[in-house]
């Protein structure tokens, strides 16, 4: 979900892809990272009550599951393996 409430285009955009190429070795990147924060943040909100957050961590799996297909298929049209 976007931070207006509506789901999230994918991930894994020009910009998106740019950046992870581009960090540095060891440094850790995530582009579903507001995902992430939301949830956290919802938890935090609801005194850790998991059931009030479902939509909150469906989103972040869903954001995780593009970025990843996206990827992959990144890397395949690159003609890279993922140790390659």
């Amino acid at each position: 979900m976007s931070s207006n409430g509506t789901p999230e285009e994918n991930p894994w955009d020009a910009k998106t892809s740019q950046t992870f190429e581009n960090k540095r070795p060891g440094e850790y990147f995530d582009p579903c990272q507001e995902a992430a924060s939301r949830s956290l943040k919802c938890l935090h909100r609801n005194g850790g009550d998991r059931e009030m957050c479902t939509d909150y961590f469906q989103a972040y799996r869903d954001c995780k599951q593009q970025w990843l297909t996206a990827r992959k298929e990144a890397k395949r049209k690159e003609g890279k393996g993922w140790f390659s």
